[in-house]
């Protein structure tokens, strides 16, 4: 901690000593949770990539009394201009400072934490010189593109010890928390398999064709590549059209919903430690099962935003999960209605309140509450990786259309040349 203020080492300490000394109690008010929080208690924040997800993202942290951001770093003029403007009316100044090389906000002092929303091609490679810096990280997802990426992360946030929260903000929604205990307390019997869905896969290669490169105030092109290899400048690029493309984006597509729902059912399965061994790619879905005979199906959904057919619950909203159990089984989405396979349980869920929606601020909360108290949030680096990996693994079988085998403890894949040398990717010197 020596790179942190001294109101993390107060916050830090108090936690410490709430955790050695009974029944003495740290109060929610001395830990900064409080409406009235002193400003030199209070969590500062940097914004590495203010795009629109990170838009909505900020929208609920900024409510949150003991958290002030204080500077925004995009390589886009346009976005970092919308950035301040969005924080600074939240804030009531004008105090939030800009930055088009994250580098330099990073060398800041006055910095406790940062959230990084960029493309998924700078996720890693952000979050580890974020680490480096002395800066807790609040990532997005997928927030590795390779498996060496995921690995990298988490040996960086173990050495340097940083508090790290991937951006699955499921894993902090009641109707998923509800589902998930459902399947680990016994209530639907022995799990024998687990659904998760993804878009149906996609993979492109092809440059788009080449545009005059803007000023470096306007777009940073180089700095916007990054790590991933150089190619022409593109306005579609800058507006979202990297997606699919193999060198900005992660395991065809397949992290994109992935990252969330492989991720539930990684949990409902109490695998957080380990990750399915086997992976059989057909062109409908991907068939994964675990060490102890679990098995895990990836689905592809043909219209994931529309009618899903006889398979799964339209209603039920995006990103659904099922968990089947030897007495029963349950489904559930982001609408938050949980749908149960046995009247028990649906009177049960009756009792149960339902909450719509995808309101992140839960999952920040749990973040900025990890940076007070030093304890792991709930998508720690460990959950990350092994989630992450399964999507990687699931994806590469899929890519190389043939069944891969993976030791879930060295994340090798067995008797796979190739397989294992797609593991990772040589970034790009763009410094």
């Amino acid at each position: 901690m020596t790179n942190a203020p001294n109101r993390r080492n107060f916050l830090a300490t108090a936690a410490a000593v709430s955790s050695l000394t009974v029944p003495y109690f740290v109060s929610s008010k001395a830990l900064g949770a409080a409406d009235n929080v002193a400003p030199s208690e209070k969590i500062t924040l940097g914004v590495i990539g203010i795009g629109p997800r990170c838009t909505y993202d900020m929208k609920s942290i900024l409510q949150l009394k003991d958290v002030q951001c204080i500077a925004i770093s995009d390589v886009q003029k346009s976005r970092r201009d919308a950035g301040k403007k969005l924080v600074d009316d939240a804030n009531g100044n004008t105090d939030c400072e800009l930055y088009q090389d994250f580098r330099k906000m990073l060398a800041r002092d006055d910095m406790d934490a940062v959230i990084i929303a960029t493309g998924d091609r700078w996720h890693a490679a952000a979050s580890i010189l974020a680490a480096q810096a002395g800066k807790d990280v609040y990532s997005e997802k997928p927030c590795g593109i390779t498996i060496g990426d995921c690995q990298n992360i988490s040996k960086v946030f173990d050495k340097t010890g940083r508090i790290f929260q991937a951006g699955t903000q499921r894993r902090s929604v009641p109707n998923f928390q509800k589902a998930v205990e459902l399947a680990q307390t016994g209530r639907l019997g022995k799990i024998q398999s687990l659904d998760a869905t993804v878009y149906i896969p996609s993979l492109r290669n092809e440059w788009l064709p080449g545009q005059p490169t803007p000023d470096r105030e306007v777009c940073d092109w180089n700095m916007w590549l990054g790590p991933a290899p150089w190619r022409p400048y593109n306005q579609k690029y800058v507006q979202g059209g990297w997606r699919d493309q193999f060198d900005f984006d992660s395991g065809a597509r397949l992290l994109d919903w992935g990252a969330h729902t492989v991720d539930l059912c990684q949990w409902a399965n109490q695998a957080d430690d380990t990750l399915p061994i086997t992976y059989h790619p057909t062109d409908k879905n991907i068939t994964c099962t675990y060490e102890n005979g679990v098995k895990l199906m990836i689905d592809f959904l043909p219209d994931p935003f529309g009618d899903r057919g006889p398979r799964w619950l339209t209603r039920l909203g995006t990103c659904p999960v099922r968990f089947n159990g030897e007495e029963g089984s349950i489904e559930t989405g982001d609408e938050g209605e949980i749908v149960a396979s046995s009247q028990t349980l649906t009177s049960e869920l009756a009792q149960t309140k339902r909450v719509r929606g995808l309101d992140v601020s839960a999952h920040a909360r749990n973040f900025f509450d990890c940076v007070k108290s030093r304890k792991p949030t709930v998508c720690n680096p460990t959950v990350m990786r092994r989630s992450h990996i399964a999507c990687h693994a699931a994806a590469l079988a899929w890519m190389l259309k043939r069944p891969l085998t993976i030791d879930p403890q060295t994340e090798e894949f067995v008797n796979d040349d190739e397989a294992n040398r797609l593991r990772y990717r040589q970034p790009r010197d763009w410094a």
